[in-house]
């Protein structure tokens, strides 16, 4: 695994606040909400998720870090969804899940529900493979954390990475 890289959050958080829905925007193509694409339906949508691109790299938090949102701007991760919409998001946030473990090295697969009124409205879902040997003081919301670091990785890299993923993803029953 890369070694982590110090991360300046504010910029970032300034971005979530101040700009528009980064689900949003990612799905009406604005260039600078790119995200690798890895299913999409007529309801939800699942992509690699990175904090920034500049110049071939991509920063990441973790390899194979995965967002599964409804393509619909909805707020609340189980007010805003009928019972049945709510468990066919569930259904591809294990398939994300059953994706990666079988892609990647992981000794546990995290799945959060995260975002807040202030920023990041838009639900979604964060699928995140956690790399075997990593401390245990270093797991759980450690890992999860920009303020920890995050990681530098080659555009080329994370293009294959979202390919392998999506084929992964259309084999799932």
């Amino acid at each position: 695994m890369p070694e982590r890289q110090p991360f300046d959050l504010q910029p970032y958080v300034e971005r979530t606040q101040n700009g528009p829905c980064f689900i949003c925007a990612f799905l009406s193509g604005h260039p600078d909400y790119c995200h690798h694409l890895l299913f999409e339906d007529d309801f939800a949508v699942a992509f690699l998720a990175r904090a920034s691109s500049e110049a071939g790299r991509e920063i990441i938090q973790a390899l194979g870090y995965v967002l599964v949102a409804p393509r619909q701007h909805r707020e609340h991760a189980t007010a805003d969804f009928t019972q049945s919409e709510y468990l066919r998001l569930q259904m591809l946030v294990y398939q994300v899940g059953q994706a990666l473990r079988a892609e990647l090295p992981t000794e546990r697969v995290y799945v959060l529900s995260l975002g807040s009124q202030q920023g990041n409205s838009h639900v979604h879902w964060h699928v995140v493979p956690l790399p075997p040997g990593v401390p245990y003081e270093q797991q759980q919301f450690h890992f999860l954390m920009s303020e920890n670091g995050v990681l530098e990785v080659e555009s080329g890299e994370m293009a294959a990475l979202a390919a392998r993923l999506r084929q992964r993803l259309t084999n799932l029953p």
